[in-house]
């Protein structure tokens, strides 16, 4: 029994840590960083190429295959990539670059170079390299896939090399075996401690927010019995009871809204997989009958637009969650702005372009600094340092790439914003 459960134990540990964890193609993902590696890839591989074909010369070098790799640097330098670093796009262009310039490039030398030193140590450094700047297992399947591509490629069009000498192969297997198990070691520990941290912060913030149920039970049963003491006063201070009565259960109210969509995002890390047909014109409807607006000036400030109602595949509950964070957005950009909240001011359009569903959220508030925008998506991180807590549009964004979609940004200062999600269409 004391062996079945902990061989359970295992199972699930391998479970949650290989299937379940979310990949992250691009580890600690900033535009600063992104530009970073695209640079050194642009500018690193000729100098390599001078160092190892000029000063160091090598058995083996070629200037065709280092100016390719470099000016693949280019795709992470580009706007899009750079400054979107946790898209979807970003990460998948951010893993074909990785994965050539280091694991495929790196064996199909070390093959060309019959395994000297040089290129032994270049094998070690780029193993620990690759798990460093991507999710382990994504650093251990391209290992894998670049050893027999490159393989192929050198019995193609590689040099003729001397096969080497069964002791030289074994020792390079060796080290290059410990190196593999180091990287492989550092990267589920340092995933499961960044896993750990948010998981954490998440669910204490959601204990906390659930806490706060209790007083304000308390202060709706003061409203309802300041409305009861109505009737034995005259009629106008009667209408003042009543009115304070109501200003009480409407804060309550907003309260309990906010409380709801905080625990929703306190479960960044546990989305759950069910899936169903969603039409996004009734998630929008039921999104906008459903918010508590705190005046009728606020309700009337919003337009719904249905240009063509589309069907999707998602969570219908979790996108109702990502209909009112971007509602709540707008409406304290909104109220941020110095003008008065006029009709039009916020505008939801449903609708369809190039077989791509668009829920596209546009307000006219105050807008979000060009910084700003490059970072709004990750966790923690609030354009409203006061009180927000930073993790709405990263709750948004995972619920959406969930159903294989994308969220985008554009704003100005002092001119609004515009929040477009694209989703794929239900078949």
């Amino acid at each position: 029994m004391p062996r079945f459960a902990a061989w359970h134990q295992v199972t699930r540990w391998l479970r949650e840590e290989a299937v379940t964890s979310p990949l992250v193609p691009v580890l600690h993902p900033t535009p600063l960083r992104m530009k970073g590696l695209g640079l050194f890839t642009l500018l690193g591989h000729p100098l390599f190429w001078f160092v190892w074909a000029v000063w160091l010369p090598q058995p083996y070098e070629n200037l065709g295959l280092r100016l390719f790799t470099s000016s693949l640097g280019l795709l992470l330098i580009t706007r899009r990539v750079s400054n979107e670093p946790s898209s979807r796009l970003a990460g998948q262009v951010f893993s074909f670059v990785i994965w050539f310039e280091l694991p495929f490039l790196f064996s199909y030398m070390y093959l060309c170079n019959g395994g000297n030193s040089a290129w032994l140590a270049s094998m070690a450094a780029m193993i620990l390299t690759y798990y460093f700047v991507t999710d382990w297992r994504i650093a251990s399947m391209g290992l894998g896939l670049a050893a027999v591509l490159a393989r192929l490629a050198f019995e193609w069009w590689g040099p003729a090399v001397p096969p080497m000498a069964t002791a030289h192969l074994l020792a390079d297997v060796m080290v290059i075996a410990f190196c593999v198990s180091m990287g492989l070691l550092l990267g589920i520990s340092s995933a499961n401690l960044r896993r750990e941290h948010l998981a954490h912060t998440l669910t204490t913030m959601g204990i906390m927010a659930h806490e706060l149920r209790t007083p304000l039970a308390t202060m709706s049963l003061i409203g309802d019995a300041v409305r009861a003491e109505g009737p034995e006063c005259g009629d106008a201070t009667a209408q003042k009871l009543d009115k304070l009565g109501s200003r009480l259960h409407m804060l309550v109210r907003n309260m309990n809204h906010q409380i709801d969509m905080q625990i929703s995002n306190a479960r960044l890390m546990r989305l759950p997989a069910h899936k169903e047909a969603v039409s996004a014109a009734e998630l929008v409807r039921e999104g906008v009958a459903a918010y508590p607006f705190r005046s009728t000036r606020e309700r009337e400030c919003l337009t719904v637009l249905i240009r063509r109602d589309f069907m999707f595949e998602g969570s219908h509950a979790l996108f109702a969650q990502v209909i009112d964070n971007l509602l709540k957005n707008a409406l304290r950009s909104l109220a941020a702005a110095s003008t008065a909240q006029q009709p039009g001011d916020l505008l939801i359009e449903v609708g369809t372009l190039h077989d791509r569903g668009r829920i596209v959220i546009t307000d006219r508030g105050v807008g979000i600094d060009p910084e700003l925008q490059l970072r709004i998506f990750e966790p923690f991180f609030s354009t409203n340092r006061g009180t927000g807590h930073g993790l709405g549009l990263a709750f948004c964004q995972r619920v959406i790439q969930s159903a294989s979609g994308s969220i985008r940004v554009k704003s100005e200062p002092a001119r609004g914003a515009i929040f477009t999600i694209e989703l794929p269409l239900l078949a």
